[in-house]
């Protein structure tokens, strides 16, 4: 393990790649996943609300050139707060299922997250070592990750965090097609656009209240693949707010008595140019 351990950290190229593990049960599979990372070059780590986190029982395991990826750790309560500054989150599952219907291999999300660097900040989410993420958790990622194996599919936190970040030092090193590559919307945009979704399609009836969050997992399965800009998210809600005002007239006309769908439409003049007949 020598010459792993005397390997640079961090790796050029994968500065906008960070890895958020969710609720981690065991300060000692932190420190290995910060190892792991820096292995392979990736250097920034968030974890959302740890159980009995320790910072030496982690050092132990990460050794001293990790030392530095605990030392600038960020430590965050709620997944939101760790994930607003991100344009594109891949979520890690070993289950099948639900919302886990399309996967990347690892190899396969590793070429897409370096076609989005520099211009976009990555999050690579993990769940807890006994569960894994939730659905809820799921749903904030644009693309899954599910590690290829043999019927026994549970891997060691760290063990899944060392393949995708060797997938990433080795997909870094290859001759990939640059392509003009756009800033995305972050998740932060993109959650607030998905809250003015539901409320909107709530309000027409498109999708039940009881129900609203199950009728967005569509939409959002949907436009996760877009990969949308921010400009992009500002047109949807500038949608939604159109479609709230005229609700809310149509509204206001019914309870007042008026309607506009009875009053008289006169058809539209004939064109003397257009040899059609008028209708």
């Amino acid at each position: 393990m020598d010459a792993h351990e005397s390997s640079s950290c961090p790796s050029e190229g994968l500065e906008g790649v960070s890895v958020v593990l969710v609720r981690p049960k065991s300060s000692e599979n932190v420190g290995a996943a910060a190892r792991a990372m820096c292995n392979m070059g990736v250097e920034h780590l968030i974890l959302v609300a740890p159980i009995r986190w320790d910072v030496k029982a982690a050092s132990r395991l990460a050794t001293n050139k990790a030392a530095p990826i605990l030392q600038r750790l960020r430590i965050v309560e709620d997944l939101d707060e760790a994930l607003s500054s991100f344009q594109f989150v891949v979520g890690t599952s070993a289950r099948r299922g639900g919302l886990r219907e399309e996967f990347w291999t690892p190899e396969q999300a590793a070429l897409e997250v370096m076609s989005l660097l520099p211009r976009n900040r990555v999050a690579l989410l993990f769940g807890p070592e006994d569960r894994g993420l939730t659905n809820e958790e799921l749903e904030r990622c644009q693309a899954l990750v599910r590690i290829p194996t043999t019927q026994f599919a549970s891997l060691n936190v760290a063990q899944a965090v060392l393949i995708l970040c060797y997938e990433l030092h080795k997909a870094g090193g290859l001759p990939l097609r640059r392509r003009r590559v756009p800033r995305l919307a972050s998740v932060e945009e993109l959650e607030a656009m998905y809250k003015h979704l539901k409320e909107t399609l709530t309000q027409i009836s498109l999708i039940h209240p009881s129900y609203a969050d199950h009728g967005m997992r569509k939409v959002r399965q949907f436009l996760s693949r877009v990969r949308l800009r921010r400009n992009e998210v500002q047109m949807i809600r500038g949608l939604c707010r159109q479609i709230h005002w005229y609700a809310e007239r149509r509204l206001q006309q019914l309870h007042s008595g008026e309607d506009d769908g009875e009053r008289q439409v006169e058809p539209p003049k004939k064109n003397p140019k257009d040899p059609r007949p008028a209708p």
